[in-house]
């Protein structure tokens, strides 16, 4: 379970910013809850990071998109969010539920930078007892592999909930980023892949990821912008570069390009890309970055926003939503409406 050193240094950055942010210490008191068991209650609003019964960090849209949000009533977003939980206890292998300052902390980083970017269908996102960002890198496999088994049977359990209570025949998005794809494309496979609820799915936006392309069944790659019931995927670098781990695939999993929303690999330049979403929310950055499928990746040149000179990494996966974040959130519309159109026919 091994993953790049940028990888690694990458999270840490994004997590140590935040940990001590005096934005999250500002609002622990919005998180004083507790399950009795230690396990997320999911028919208690507190348990989902994102809920359409509530107020919360992902229906913000930024300023710039404002006057073109659409609400679209058709289908539900289940989200599961990227790891947050990063603790240097050896023996903390999955996050405490109740723990304020991590809930905070979650909202206020992939909630509100990640999952918003899909708020323009009914949206939820639960609370989960995450692995630890350790389980990615430990030699102790049978420890990590424990931690990812509880992790997921959380969401499993979020998204049966979901299922029974909310969804009332709906279509669905399914979307998740890095630990949350770790447990998304099992989700797929367990209740979508060959299964009758294929038939709802809209498409799954699982980014960060390897996955294989044999992994499923039935659920097929995404080939062109408005296809539905498919899987969208990548992971995006600097050109160039290529950890070991990424070699070792052999250009064996989904990588889609989300300027094209094809797995061609000629280059899409960055005039397509329709901007992207920066640290501080408010600020959308067009042409911030080209894309190029490229071996099972996705492969850009360096990012241009200002002070981006001063951005040495090679690995851009913290960024993998925000540098598409238009882009993202105009295929989600061309999909719905493909889909709508299905149902007409």
């Amino acid at each position: 379970m091994r993953q790049s050193g940028y990888y690694i240094l990458g999270l840490y950055i994004l997590l140590a910013l935040g940990s001590c942010s005096p934005q999250y210490t500002r609002h622990l008191s919005e998180y004083h809850f507790s399950s009795p068991d230690d396990r997320p209650d999911y028919s208690r609003l507190d348990y989902w990071a994102a809920h359409p019964d509530k107020k919360d960090l992902a229906d913000s849209v930024p300023p710039p998109l404002q006057p073109l949000y659409i609400r679209d009533s058709l289908a539900d977003v289940f989200f599961v969010h990227p790891t947050t939980f990063a603790s240097q206890d050896t023996g903390s292998w999955n996050a405490d539920i109740n723990d304020s300052l991590l809930n905070a902390k979650t909202d206020y980083t992939t909630i509100l930078y990640q999952a918003s970017c899909f708020n323009e269908c009914r949206l939820f996102a639960p609370r989960y007892r995450q692995a630890n960002l350790k389980a990615y890198y430990t030699a102790d496999s049978a420890s990590a592999a424990r931690a990812f088994e509880l992790a997921y049977q959380d969401i499993r359990r979020a998204f049966l909930y979901y299922l029974e209570h909310y969804n009332q025949g709906r279509p669905i998005i399914i979307a998740s980023h890095s630990q949350g794809s770790t447990h998304t494309k099992r989700l797929l496979r367990e209740f979508f892949d060959g299964r009758p609820l294929q038939h709802r799915l809209v498409a799954a936006y699982i980014l960060g990821m390897g996955i294989p392309r044999d992994f499923f069944t039935s659920l097929k790659p995404c080939s062109d912008s408005a296809q539905t019931g498919c899987v969208i995927s990548w992971r995006t670098f600097l050109e160039g570069y290529e950890p070991a781990y990424i070699k070792k695939e052999m250009g064996s999993s989904i990588a889609i390009n989300p300027l094209t929303w094809n797995q061609d690999t000629d280059p899409a330049p960055r005039t397509l890309n329709k901007g992207g979403i920066l640290p501080g929310f408010s600020n959308l950055v067009p042409r911030v970055s080209d894309a190029q499928v490229h071996d099972g990746v996705l492969w850009i040149h360096r990012p241009h926003f200002k002070g981006s000179i001063l951005y040495r990494t090679k690995n851009y996966h913290i960024a993998d939503i925000n540098l598409f974040y238009v882009n993202i959130r105009d295929n989600l519309r061309t999909r719905l409406a493909a889909y709508r159109q299905n149902l007409t026919l």
